[in-house]
């Protein structure tokens, strides 16, 4: 209201707008707001930042409209801007544009903890583990310390990749060398890279090391560790002290009734099952995003399992089902003739 009785809009009002939307999840709003701000006032990299964080993190919106923004930010001399840079390499990341977010950090006339950390966050996303290392490397050359973000995002590639030796030696030159304490996110990645290693009693003795106990992300490592490998008495214990911090999340009591399931115990399986009924644990319901629109429009359209929503959802699914039959035939009709 205060902004709309506003005779004249400065920048600064307008980057107080953006970022305002940006910072409450509404990123639509907030790349309508800078639309708006560019045809009265010139952006500054404080306007872009918020904009390219908005389009980083909104599923629908079109990298076209990110890169329309990069344009203008090249054009105002504003790419050597830290800040800016970092926004782009993890936009271009997050998009799947590896080489994008190569090139933007190579244009970069200075090279700070940020543009570091975003270019090294980018390749660990895309488990590119020899580049994360090579430019980590050449980040501690450069006299750059690096941060808990840029070490989680090694220790992150290093689980991906299974090198659980490396992770170690990470993980301990937080302490001993960059003097960092790790955040629970730190000691969660370990027991993970831990446990997919299937190193599940290191993993579980790990667990017991953090301080203040075991946070949630860590106890979902160790359950999804001892779900793949199969030990159920592990998994049991993760699990409990997961329902006890979060007693109406579905996923700990899913994972541990699936695991008894695989091991062929279906009895405990089902009685997991009746449990959450009994108390009244609902699973989550996962959404999937479709795009009907053309690249210069904000047309997605969002749909779940068993969703009746849409006016032709009828025809819908029986287009599906169509669909799903003719997937089996052609499957059966290879497998005769393989």
């Amino acid at each position: 209201m205060i902004f709309q009785e506003m005779e004249y809009k400065e920048i600064v009002t307008w980057n107080a707008m953006v970022s305002g939307y940006a910072q409450n999840g509404h990123f639509e709003e907030a790349l309508q707001a800078y639309s708006s701000a560019i045809q009265y006032s010139e952006p500054n990299q404080y306007t872009f930042a918020s904009v390219i964080s908005s389009i980083t993190s909104a599923e629908t919106i079109y990298l076209t409209y990110g890169q329309r923004c990069h344009c203008r930010i090249i054009k105002l001399g504003l790419n050597t801007n830290e800040y800016v840079a970092g926004t782009l390499i993890h936009m271009y990341a997050k998009r799947g544009n590896i080489d994008e977010s190569q090139m933007t950090f190579d244009e970069a006339v200075s090279r700070s903890l940020v543009s570091w950390t975003a270019i090294i966050s980018a390749h660990a996303k895309h488990g590119n583990f020899e580049n994360v290392m090579t430019l980590f490397q050449e980040m501690v050359s450069s006299n750059v310390q690096p941060d808990h973000i840029t070490l989680l995002a090694v220790l992150t590639a290093c689980c991906c990749r299974g090198m659980v030796d490396v992770g170690q030696e990470i993980f301990d030159m937080m302490l001993t060398q960059y003097r960092l304490e790790p955040w629970p996110e730190h000691y969660a990645c370990m027991v993970d890279m831990l446990g997919k290693a299937g190193k599940l009693m290191e993993a579980e003795e790990f667990l017991q090391k953090i301080p203040n106990g075991p946070g949630i992300s860590a106890l979902h490592s160790l359950l999804g560790a001892c779900r793949i490998h199969g030990d159920v008495e592990m998994g049991k214990r993760a699990a409990e002290s997961l329902m006890k911090m979060e007693p109406m999340e579905s996923g700990a009591y899913i994972l541990l009734s699936n695991m008894y399931a695989h091991a062929g115990d279906w009895e405990n399986s089902a009685m997991v099952r009746r449990w959450m009924k009994k108390i009244g644990v609902k699973k989550e319901v996962a959404f999937s995003w479709v795009d009907t629109g053309n690249e210069d429009a904000l047309n997605m359209h969002k749909f779940s399992s068993d969703d009746n929503t849409h006016p032709l959802s009828e025809q819908i699914y029986h287009v599906a089902e169509s669909l799903g039959s003719e997937i089996v035939i052609l499957e059966t009709e290879k497998l005769l003739e393989a």
